[in-house]
């Protein structure tokens, strides 16, 4: 849905395509804020410069041209007109214009929501969306839609002090990181490795996720919450308990993210002390 999220995403198996978990998502996001008051809106959260309103209203940004595009696509291509650039200025705008529009962020988001969820329940999975750089099948905007209200969400539980409550529902998240592998070498003008990687990752009921081929030399394994965590540049490598095999898989533990654009500060390390804490 951001901009950051503007190139092809590799289609797979392992990207999920159920609606109801963004909207689960979504909704435990808008239960956490919709009692604060005022206030803890101007909270700071650890993306520098961004309050929870900002958190809120990006999200709201976003949704709209995810709508835009699934409901409107000849409008969403004279908007970006093949050019990624021009689809963060329109989320970037879309946001100033929420925020100064004293409308409570909350409320926006919420009406942006119902019309991009709907679009995409009534979307078959495999259906063609006008996308930045080229179009996306539907599927893919769910796997991204719900790893940008999982970020977000993660930065407003850390302005207010919540912990989360881990679910399955994790495991797009973790499959669309898994299948972006290339974005943090990519988002650095570096050369991604031709090994696929294989990722072992534990979810929150205890099942084993397994993403890539079983005899890769390059292993990533661990708590899928961790992972999800250190693609969403939520936590730093050295506060979580992802362990790397093979000396590649070792060097993405720092560069993981999967978004395709700039990689941000990211957190630093020991700046929490634990998992969604």
């Amino acid at each position: 849905m951001p901009a950051e999220h503007q190139e092809e995403v590799p289609v797979a198996a392992e990207i999920l395509t159920d609606v109801g978990a963004l909207r689960d998502e979504a909704a435990e996001l808008d239960a956490l804020v919709a009692e604060l008051r005022a206030d803890q809106w101007r909270l700071e959260t650890p993306a520098v410069g961004w309050t929870i309103a900002h958190q809120i209203v990006h999200l709201a940004a976003a949704f709209r041209m995810a709508g835009v595009a699934l409901t409107r696509p000849e409008e969403f291509t004279r908007l970006t007109a093949g050019l990624s650039a021009r689809f963060g200025m329109a989320v970037a705008t879309l946001q100033e214009e929420f925020l100064a529009s004293g409308e409570s962020p909350l409320e926006r988001w919420r009406a942006e929501r119902e019309v991009t969820e709907g679009a995409l329940a009534a979307s078959p999975a495999a259906g063609i969306v006008p996308w930045p750089v080229r179009p996306v099948p539907a599927s893919v905007l769910v796997a991204v839609g719900l790893t940008e209200v999982f970020a977000h969400g993660q930065d407003v539980r850390d302005a207010l002090g919540v912990r989360r409550r881990w679910t399955d529902r994790i495991r797009q998240v973790a499959g669309f990181g898994a299948r972006t592998r290339d974005f943090g070498y990519l988002a650095r003008g570096l050369t991604p490795p031709a090994e696929e990687f294989r990722f072992e990752l534990t979810g929150p009921s205890g099942d084993l996720w397994e993403f890539g081929p079983a005899g890769s030399d390059q292993v990533v394994s661990g708590p899928a919450a961790d992972f999800c965590l250190l693609v969403t540049r939520r936590r730093h490598r050295d506060d979580l308990a992802l362990v790397a095999r093979g000396a590649e898989a070792d060097r993405w533990l720092g560069i993981a993210q999967a978004y395709r654009g700039p990689a941000g500060p990211g957190r630093q390390s020991g700046q929490f002390s634990s998992v969604g804490g």
